[in-house]
């Protein structure tokens, strides 16, 4: 397993001892001279910071190694001191390997005054939901439009209405037109606004609506996988009740989900109210018996619902990477990584999805494995996922963005080494694929894209009630019903976009803080945030993202 450390004022990073490929932690200008080990170094090009020069030269065909693992191919000779692009270095990875042998593993001693409680949801079924939302289900895009109403009148109606500010910024500025003939007061900014008016419900934290694109014209194959999907989202612990509306003909039919929510539900412990357009002879009469059922329901689900202590190992934590950079791999995962281990270590889950993200570290995924199967498991998938996107003439490697790629993670290898890093050491536990379901205790591994909505979504909907999200660019995502948040792998992006991040790991590059001490912080954040005492930034800004994985073709 690799290990580093980083020392304070260092301006470049070995991560691993094999390695021929190095960090800058800061730019650094050609000719200047290091030392890296027993190897004396002079710069042959500026290197930014976030990007990689070799270590020694590398002949047209040689391996590149970061994180102890094979990260690229040199295309090709490149010199000692040059700085690694996509002109000088292919996509390369480790062929796979299927042998096993048991893995060790010693998990953590607790961090210092660490908790082994928080304020949680228990539900009637067991399950312990960290927020508590009313969520309304279309089985069809043909629905959308019926919800897109009932969000329009029901939040604000409620007191959840918290894009409420733009409308009252929006109606001066339209007063000065009509008084003053242009909207000319300077003055008028959206912070002279309360964007948070009191709940008439506060034991519920809001209304979601999971308005989607798919339910028919697809395979049946897919429209069996949103199903199974939307029951998870319906029988999640943070979701309180559901609203299910359908148009009547779609191919997801009202059938087929109620049997998956039995599946999982069977003492139907939770209210779900069904509406059929196609029954009603005018859509605003469905509208309105909607709209009384809410709010029958949410004085209910107002008056069952309370926090309790419980224990910490009833979180399951979703992680997650997006906007990735060069310092994801070695600040903000780690960190994250960290912070698993300790969670498991304490009886928690922890699932671990994006598997085009993690090619290149197959083999030590396979090693982590508690049981030979699981290994073969997830080289299967990992297989099928590949002839799918080969299928269609691309491949894993086209995986890195224009970003990921600007900030120095020049190959799909390198970018996985890095991410892989946010499921700490413990063993792999269970691997399932897309829309399944975590059931076991301990990290579990999620087929799912590399795409940030479609991926946080498969996480919410195979039990995350927590999702922690690393990223050295910044992106926005958040989830309807859980609580995602963000994590920076350098402070000048933290501070430029403070409104958008949780937790800063940037000390970590600078030598200002250790692994342990912001795995430390980002434990009592997780169970913060889990008790309802702190709200993710992504809440605060109303960031609801919800996209299906669509693997089918359209008919």
């Amino acid at each position: 397993m690799t290990r580093f450390r980083i020392m304070t004022k260092n301006m470049f990073l070995q991560i691993d001892t094999h390695d021929n490929l190095i960090v800058a932690l800061q730019p650094l200008a050609k000719g200047n001279r290091l030392r890296v080990g027993r190897h004396a170094i002079e710069l042959i090009d500026d290197i930014p910071e976030k990007h990689k020069f070799a270590l020694k030269d590398l002949d047209q065909g040689d391996l590149a190694v970061m994180y102890g693992v094979i990260v690229g191919r040199a295309k090709r000779p490149i010199r000692c001191g040059e700085l690694i692009t996509t002109d000088n270095l292919d996509h390369a990875t480790t062929e796979y390997r299927e042998t096993h042998e048991p893995y060790q593993w010693q998990a953590p001693l607790p961090y210092p005054e660490s908790s082994t409680q928080f304020m949680g949801i228990r539900r009637p079924d067991g399950k312990v939901g960290t927020a508590n939302y009313w969520i309304f289900v279309p089985l069809v895009f043909c629905s959308n439009q019926e919800l897109n109403e009932l969000k329009k009148v029901l939040p604000p109606a409620l007191g959840y209405g918290s894009t409420s500010r733009y409308a009252h910024f929006t109606e001066e500025l339209v007063k000065q037109i009509k008084t003053k003939g242009a909207p000319v007061d300077p003055v008028i900014s959206l912070d002279s606004f309360d964007p948070q008016p009191e709940p008439l419900f506060p034991q519920v934290d809001g209304l979601r609506f999971l308005t989607h694109h798919m339910g028919c014209g697809s395979t049946p194959d897919e429209a069996e996988e949103l199903v199974e999907l939307l029951a998870n989202y319906i029988t999640h612990p943070n979701t309180a009740g559901a609203t299910v509306v359908s148009l009547g003909c779609q191919k997801a039919e009202v059938k087929a989900l109620q049997a998956a929510i039995v599946r999982r539900d069977p003492a139907a412990t939770k209210p779900v109210f069904y509406y059929d357009r196609q029954s009603w002879a005018e859509p605003v009469d469905m509208l309105e018996a909607i709209i009384r059922q809410t709010l029958i329901s949410l004085h209910q689900a107002n008056e069952l619902s309370r926090r309790e202590p419980v224990p910490v190992s009833e979180l399951v934590i979703g992680v997650e990477c997006g906007g990735s950079d060069g310092f994801s791999g070695i600040s903000a995962n780690p960190v994250i990584g960290r912070a698993m281990d300790h969670l498991v270590g304490k009886g928690g889950s922890v699932i671990l999805a994006e598997f085009p993200e993690l090619c290149g570290v197959e083999n030590e995924i396979v090693s982590r494995c508690a049981e030979p199967e699981l290994g073969s498991r997830f080289l299967e998938l990992m297989k099928s996922y590949r002839k799918r996107v080969q299928a269609v003439g691309f491949d894993f490697d086209q995986n890195p963005s224009p970003g990921n790629i600007r900030d120095g993670l020049i190959t799909d290898a390198m970018k996985s080494a890095g991410a892989a890093k946010k499921g700490g050491t413990s063993p792999v536990v269970d691997v399932f694929d897309y829309p399944g379901h975590a059931s076991k205790r301990g990290l579990n591994l999620l087929c799912t894209p590399g795409g940030d909505v479609e991926s946080t979504t498969a996480l919410a909907g195979a039990g995350a009630n927590l999702i922690i999200f690393s990223t050295g660019l910044g992106t926005p995502t958040g989830n309807p019903i859980v609580p995602v948040l963000k994590v920076s792998s350098n402070s000048d992006m933290a501070r430029r976009l403070e409104y958008m991040i949780d937790l800063d790991t940037g000390p970590i590059i600078s030598g200002k803080k250790s692994l342990d001490k912001l795995g430390a912080e980002l434990e009592k954040l997780c169970v913060e945030t889990a008790s309802g005492s702190y709200r993710a930034k992504a809440v605060r800004l109303n960031q609801e993202d919800f996209i299906p994985w669509k693997r089918g073709m359209s008919l």
